[in-house]
């Protein structure tokens, strides 16, 4: 029966248009659905790693010239993960059209990030290039000709597709079909999918012609996620062809993904949540599993290219099962199964790859309305540059909102009429009911608020 569902499959991929390093992709996810046991990794196959080194320890020079942190950047493009849309938020737009501070959206930020470096390197062209999805192209792409038309570095596009893939009914693993609605008959396969998609739509060959051999791959919704050259200068200079940024695990990484070593081998992997079998306790051990995964990586292209000529389907990546129900807003609609991957998961499928460990200062991600308001507060500024920096010292602010008044972003600034509170000197702040926010209000230390009601103009809240 599971021969029968992937030959529909692939003729429905066949129907879409889909490119062979597509389908051939497909057809290895679909083969590890069949096996239980895939891409599971218990604790007890794994060791702690400790051997990582540290960006501020890396060399800024080197002997051969082209592994010189300035000179490499003429070699480097910039791809941002843009498939996203705000739905978290209880958005239907893309998550990067969303304002960070006044006026300036994730998109106006790492536009001018890469513009500012532009203009500190004059020799390099450092094209920026969104990975979009067929849900955030339209919107994106209207936004950077309006905003951004100089960003533009033809021959190289300014931005490249995710993939699709038909969702596949629970039951009989062959594609759903919904005549309500064919377009809820796809689904994207996962950011694993950017290494195919890079090749399926003929960016991989424009980039390499054009003399850019090296990519840095991160979330758009991760604003320290910026270029530092050391880190592509050290990959080149020691033959690494992949490098993925970490982070010192807190208790609040305990549901990312972490790295590992595994014992059988000793390749370095990455394991996220859904990698981790049932019973299985070991995951949140943050004091084990030290070093968390940033989504920050570092791609030598030739040798990317090199694997995709030998295996289309790109990197041999974890297959992740998201099961949902085909119309996501309908849990009585046929339950399906999505097939993905993490492009993380990459450190543990390219040989020779390696992790660096990197300041916090670039992995803040912005994920719910919890995060957005630590980033819109005084907590950070932003420069023309795009430049984010911190204005408190140790740990950012903690915020967590009752999700029933402050999940989607209108209910949050409803509840913030007058904008984010003072957090830059608040260690956490948790509001479990319906609180609204007056103008100029502080929060100082570990506050929670427990009680509805209104907190007046210029109040300091405090422990």
């Amino acid at each position: 029966m599971s021969e029968d569902a992937l030959q529909l499959a692939l003729a429905k991929l066949d129907e879409d248009g889909a490119a062979a390093p597509v389908k051939a992709a497909f057809a290895r996810r679909f083969a590890q659905l069949t096996d239980p046991d895939a891409g599971l990794l218990p604790g007890d196959a794994l060791e702690p790693v400790d051997d990582v080194p540290a960006l501020e320890d890396l060399p800024t020079g080197d002997a051969d010239a082209d592994a010189d942190p300035q000179a490499i950047l003429p070699r480097l493009a910039v791809i941002k993960l843009n498939g996203g849309l705000g739905t978290s938020m209880g958005l239907r737009g893309p998550k990067s059209l969303i304002d960070v501070k006044p006026g300036r959206t994730f998109l106006d930020i790492i536009a001018r990030q890469v513009l500012a470096l532009r203009r500190g390197a004059s020799d390099a062209r450092l094209p920026l290039v969104l990975l979009d999805s067929f849900s955030t192209r339209a919107a994106t792409l209207r936004a950077l000709a309006e905003r951004h038309p100089d960003l533009a570095t033809p021959p190289i596009p300014t931005d490249f597709l995710q993939s699709r893939e038909p969702k596949l009914d629970a039951d009989t693993l062959a594609p759903i079909a919904w005549p309500t609605d064919p377009r809820l008959e796809w689904c994207p396969p996962g950011h694993g999918d950017v290494y195919v998609s890079l090749a399926a739509s003929g960016l991989l060959a424009t980039l390499l012609q054009e003399g850019i051999d090296w990519a840095f791959i991160s979330n758009s919704d991760n604003l320290g996620a910026t270029v530092d050259p050391r880190i592509p200068a050290y990959a080149a200079a020691h033959g690494i062809p992949f490098v993925m940024e970490v982070v010192r695990g807190t208790a609040a990484d305990r549901k990312g993904g972490h790295i590992a070593r595994r014992r059988d081998s000793g390749r370095l992997v990455l394991r996220e949540t859904a990698q981790t079998p049932p019973g299985d306790d070991s995951f949140t051990d943050v004091e084990r599993w030290r070093f968390y995964n940033t989504n920050n990586l570092w791609v030598d292209l030739k040798a990317l290219d090199r694997l995709l000529q030998q295996d289309p389907a790109g990197p041999d990546l974890p297959l992740i099962v998201n099961r949902k129900t085909v119309d996501p807003r309908d849990p009585s609609s046929p339950p399906v199964l999505q097939l993905e991957t993490a492009m993380g998961a990459a450190l543990g499928a390219i040989d020779g790859a390696r992790a660096v460990l990197v300041p916090r200062t670039r992995f803040a991600p912005v994920k719910t309305t919890d995060d957005l308001l630590v980033v819109r507060s005084d907590a950070y500024t932003i420069d023309d540059d795009g430049r984010v920096a911190p204005t408190f010292d140790g740990p950012p602010p903690v915020v967590a909102l009752a999700s029933e008044f402050y999940k989607s972003l209108p209910d949050m600034e409803a509840r913030f009429p007058h904008g984010p509170p003072s957090l830059r000197q608040a260690r956490s702040l948790t509001v479990t009911d319906d609180v609204t926010f007056g103008a100029d209000v502080r929060v100082v230390g570990d506050v929670k608020l427990t009680r509805a009601g209104t907190i007046p103009d210029g109040e300091i809240l405090t422990a």
